[in-house]
């Protein structure tokens, strides 16, 4: 999913009837990883049922690289409502992939598609303005499971996702501004092997961002 289509399907939602709004459309990279969760491997016809833990890791600036794309309608000078898309990742760390499996990670990505609430001190530090918000929508991960036998490699919506946010923003000038903040985000991801099992885990991401907006 590119990000100019992304653009173009998420600017309509919140863009109609812009009159006395202010639209705010963001970009956002930083620092993304996860701590360990556990992985369950269940009702499949080539791999055993099993349920163990992983360490995972994000490599954020690995190909592809975390990012988002965020697009906020803002109703008031202190609050506003949009849509969020994440392109997360999880690796497992070195020596914690399973025997028997060539890859099982959420790398391409464990994305995910939030609509999410606002809440702004507009210029409460001086030109600084912290913000908090917070939404819910759907987890939709590039599930990858390699083995000998079973190959699953597609995107999947696997489940509900959440987050919360708390950053703060500056301006540059009328139009632009940037923003730093952290996101964090919580994944049930149920996903279908290829092989007629199920592959499951409850995943929480961690994100320092960095990101600019452009402001009409």
């Amino acid at each position: 999913m590119t990000a100019i289509r992304l653009i173009s399907l998420l600017i309509p939602l919140v863009a109609a009837n812009t009159a006395a709004a202010e639209v705010e459309l963001s970009f956002y990279g930083g620092i993304q990883n996860a701590p360990s969760s556990d992985v369950t491997i269940a009702g499949d016809d080539v791999i055993p049922d099993a349920t163990f833990g992983i360490d995972w890791e994000g490599r954020s600036f690995d190909a592809p690289v975390y990012y988002g794309i965020r697009v906020t309608k803002w109703q008031s000078a202190s609050f506003g409502y949009g849509v969020d898309f994440a392109h997360n990742k999880v690796y497992p760390q070195d020596g914690e992939l399973p025997a028997g499996y060539d890859r099982l990670e959420f790398t391409d990505g464990l994305n995910t598609l939030t609509a999410n609430a606002y809440y702004r001190w507009q210029d409460a530090l001086g030109e600084i303005t912290p913000y908090v918000g917070g939404g819910v929508g759907l987890s939709i991960p590039h599930v990858e499971v390699l083995t000998a036998d079973s190959r699953t490699l597609g995107y999947q919506v696997t489940g509900p996702a959440a987050t919360l946010i708390a950053g703060a923003s500056m301006p540059i000038n009328d139009k632009w501004s940037i923003f730093g903040e952290y996101k964090g985000t919580y994944t049930v991801n149920e996903g279908d092997l290829d092989t007629g099992g199920t592959v499951s885990s409850d995943i929480f991401t961690n994100a320092l961002n960095v990101g600019v907006s452009f402001n009409f």
